[in-house]
């Protein structure tokens, strides 16, 4: 047997075992996961028997009439059966919702054709938040009555008991009007704003005018008045505007040169191209999802990232790409005219067919287990070697594609994430460093991420979990469209440009130019978004793939 052929079933028995220690973690987890869901019941059987009862009565739901009981916390429902001949009583399991899932209560009313008010009671309706993987869905709970004192008295106590929850009340939105193929008014007015108002959530909305709109306003606003931000919009909008949160923190904590934890939290309804930070928080891309969320007041500390340049704060973000991707995008943000989908595959098809290294210097210092909060050591204008205590790794050599990424980056297109192995929340972002190799090769690497692992198997792709990481080019090595047809032997002899050339960056799908060396620091949990963390990564949905590779 040949050596390649040798090598082949190496690797081939590696991926093998990889994917059979995967599958053993996943049973792991979901054997936990079931463990913990029997021991809530559990818990929960208790907990209401030993709850107080607040109300009970009888409604009809559907057909039947059932004892309807509410306590503190929960709601349920038992129909009410005759006794049988023989004098033996017919039980059945009773139905339950938790107040916790409930987010509107109105009363039922028959009007008239035309009218908007008045007409007799007919009962209470709940709208409750529904689970479907890691969907939310609207569902709602009918309770007939014809009683309107009984009625009013039921619907009364669930709105007192409801208020005792944390959930925004009046949230500031911003409206990007041009995200992706402009359909985010769309978006927010068939999906998000019916919603909001059946919750009672009041909104004072912006839509925005321009690039940099959202961080102008930000600045001014006063922010006491509202109890959470909502971003309507794609990747580059959601970027921007925790990017001016951030900041706003920073300026009323008077602390200008350390990044300031940011306490209103944010809620992002997606309307993008590829609403990766929105996969990485909700599981899905779905608006109704994220308003539920929003309206549910289910939040999560999500880590953020810092990018500067010569002692210079850049912006902040969740991910940055460098060589590969931020030529990708560079191309891409050229062909604005087209479709999004045609613009993705043509710069990537671009971008192959001209595949060049960036030579650079790349250190990183690698996340502390033990130490989850980092932002005590920022020190952003102090080189690797001056770090004091800090211990960081530096390779020079050339490099096809550097990312580093803070949440795993879900998306349509990627469902497994562009980082696997990261979590929101963890103090530590993923560094995915692509070496030196052929195009074929690099190929290999990409269709990777469209199936469930292997995409890091390789001899020229190493992965590390950093706290922070510094890019320093070793020579000017600028991007044009204008670059020669033919190859040559330039994947092994990047391009030198003038000395005023600058680097194509892609930060959170904006485009960024940036002449010098970028320290990119990862700050834990600085800002609070709605929704919650995802456990399984596969389980995010998969409806788009790319097709040119």
């Amino acid at each position: 047997m040949s050596e390649p052929e040798e090598d082949d079933l190496q690797e081939e028995s590696t991926e093998k075992k990889k994917k059979r220690e995967t599958r053993s973690v996943k049973k792991k987890k979901k054997k936990k996961r079931d463990q913990e869901k029997q021991q809530q019941q559990v818990e929960e059987e208790e907990a209401e028997q030993s709850e107080c009862v607040v109300l009970r009565g009888i409604f009809k739901l559907g057909k039947k009439s059932h004892d309807v009981l509410l306590t503190p916390t929960r709601l349920t429902w038992t129909p009410i059966t005759p006794e049988t001949p023989t004098g033996e009583v017919c039980m059945q399991q009773p139905g339950l919702v938790l107040l916790e899932d409930v987010f509107a209560v109105k009363v039922k009313r028959r009007r008239a054709a035309g009218k908007e008010s008045g007409g007799p009671v007919l009962g209470v309706a709940l709208f409750c938040s529904k689970r479907n993987g890691r969907r939310l869905e609207e569902e709602a709970l009918h309770l007939h009555n014809a009683s309107s004192e009984h009625t009013h008295t039921w619907y009364n106590k669930l709105k007192e008991l409801l208020t005792g929850f944390s959930r925004p009340r009046y949230v500031k939105v911003f409206i990007n009007p041009s995200s992706h193929r402009k359909e985010s008014v769309h978006i927010y007015r068939e999906h998000v704003a019916p919603l909001f108002k059946m919750a009672d959530v009041r909104t004072d909305i912006t839509v925005t005018e321009r690039k940099g709109y959202a961080l102008s306003v930000m600045k001014e606003c006063k922010l006491d008045e509202f109890d959470g931000v909502v971003c309507v919009g794609g990747d580059g909008s959601v970027a921007e505007l925790c990017h001016a949160m951030v900041l706003r923190a920073q300026l009323d904590a008077g602390s200008p040169e350390k990044p300031v934890k940011q306490v209103l939290p944010l809620g992002i309804i997606p309307a993008g191209s590829t609403d990766v930070v929105s996969c990485s928080v909700h599981g899905v891309r779905d608006p109704v999802t994220a308003a539920l969320h929003i309206i549910l007041g289910h939040k999560q500390q999500v880590d953020m990232c810092s990018f500067t340049s010569l002692g210079q704060l850049v912006c902040f973000g969740f991910s940055a790409m460098f060589g590969f991707g931020g030529r990708s995008l560079a191309r891409a943000e050229k062909k604005r005219w087209m479709p999004s989908g045609r613009r993705r595959e043509y710069a990537l098809v671009k971008t192959l067919a001209r595949l060049r290294p960036e030579d650079c210097q790349l250190s990183f210092l690698p996340a502390k287990t033990s130490n989850k909060n980092l932002i005590d050591h920022l020190d952003q204008d102090q080189g690797p070697d001056s770090e004091g205590e800090e211990s960081w790794t530096t390779n020079q050599g050339l490099y096809i594609s550097i990312g580093i990424m803070s949440i795993p980056c879900l998306s349509p297109h990627v469902p497994q994430g562009l980082a696997p192995n990261s979590r929101v929340s963890n103090g530590s972002a993923s560094l995915i460093a692509v070496g030196n190799t052929s195009r074929s090769e690099f190929i290999k690497h990409l269709k990777r991420y469209n199936s469930s692992s292997g995409q890091f198997s390789f001899s020229f792709v190493e992965t590390h979990d950093v706290s922070a990481v510094r890019i320093r080019p070793r020579s000017k090595i600028g991007w044009s469209e204008e670059e020669s047809e033919e190859e040559g032997d330039s994947r092994t002899s990047p391009i030198i440009q003038s000395e005023g050339a600058a680097f194509p960056w892609n930060i959170d799908g904006e485009l960024v130019e940036i002449a010098n060396e970028v320290l990119i620091r990862v700050h834990p949990q600085l800002i609070t978004l709605y929704g919650e963390e995802v456990d399984e990564v596969d389980e995010a949905e998969s409806t788009v793939s790319c097709s040119c590779i």
